[in-house]
């Protein structure tokens, strides 16, 4: 009877326990705050497709709209990145510890206990729930929902699988769907446009992935029953990520077309494909610095391709004498 009491007491602690200054800085980095690449490659497809709606699809609707459209979803978005990191590192605290780049993450360091973590995961799921009810339309909520089991299945992936990129992908660039369907004022997609630019877009989620987790492979080799993709394509890695990241480009030229998108679509997809493949055929996938850097850089290839859409549709519209509307 002591016992139960005690665990009793145990658990009402690790839940009720106000935190500590140095387990708020532990979530802080779960939700890799200091690093929002996560954020980048989530929120840029999504304000993509509400650029693309806004030029075409759309004329009534007003640039203001489109704009707050955007910014609602940045909340979600960091909500998305953060939630992943955070399951990821749950589920993954044993194996970073024998990983020289994550040893010193905040679980396996101990500054925050795995009970403690599974709360503060426990109430970024209430807050990122409520969040999307409040804020996304049905359309794009019933979207989202068909990845929610990504969520816990993609952190599990190195365990069974060397493609864990593509459940990333899939789950990562999803707003492509989303962000159209709530700028949209009868929450209609047009497929044959957006699944073109969104397996295009896991496509470009394989190519810098895939360069990313050669940082870790010396350490991965060591790890018994450790998978990843740098493992599966070794040195057949650079070929391998320039044919995806050249399949990315060509189906996101291919749905600029159906869009009828222009020439500052196209000139932002040359720059940013220059910037992609000249980053990608430097790298020596034996260096971790360098995959780093790669990595580094596709925030920015991301965001010069929506610099493309935005300039596009402003031209557009006001040639089309609606820019106003």
């Amino acid at each position: 009877m002591a016992y139960k009491f005690e665990h009793f007491l145990s658990i009402a602690g690790m839940l009720f326990t106000p935190p500590t200054a140095i387990e708020i800085g532990a979530c802080y980095e779960l939700c890799r705050l200091h690093n929002n690449i996560g954020f980048w490659v989530v929120w840029l497809p999504t304000a993509w497709s509400i650029a693309m709606a806004y030029r075409s699809a759309i004329p009534e609707i007003s640039a203001a709209s489109a704009i707050r459209c955007a910014l609602s979803y940045v909340p979600l978005c960091f909500g998305i990145k953060s939630l992943i990191m955070t399951v990821d590192d749950l589920l993954d605290c044993r194996i970073d510890a024998m990983v020289e780049r994550t040893k010193n993450r905040p679980l396996p360091r101990g500054a925050i206990s795995l009970g403690r973590a599974w709360v503060f995961f426990g109430l970024q799921v209430v807050a990122g729930v409520y969040l999307a009810f409040k804020v996304l339309s049905n359309t794009a909520l019933y979207i989202s929902m068909l990845v929610w089991p990504l969520y816990v299945i993609y952190p599990t992936c190195k365990r069974w699988t060397n493609l864990a990129p593509i459940p990333l992908g899939l789950m990562f660039k999803v707003g492509i769907f989303m962000g159209w369907s709530d700028i949209s004022v009868d929450g209609t997609i047009p497929w044959n446009v957006l699944v073109p630019i969104y397996f295009g877009a896991c496509l470009w989620t394989i190519t810098y992935e895939t360069v990313y987790q050669h940082q870790d492979k010396f350490d991965d080799m060591k790890i018994p029953g450790m998978h990843s993709p740098a493992l599966l394509c070794q040195r057949y890695t650079i070929p391998i990520c320039t044919t995806t990241a050249l399949g990315f480009l060509s189906l996101l030229t291919y749905g600029g077309m159906l869009n009828g998108q222009g020439a500052p679509f196209y000139a932002s997809v040359v720059v940013a494909g220059c910037i992609l493949l000249w980053s990608l055929l430097r790298t020596d996938i034996d260096c971790p610095a360098e995959c780093k850097a790669m990595f580094l850089t596709t925030p920015l290839i991301g965001q010069v391709i929506l610099v493309g859409f935005v300039v596009d549709a402003a031209i557009y519209r006001n040639a089309e004498g609606y820019f106003e509307a």
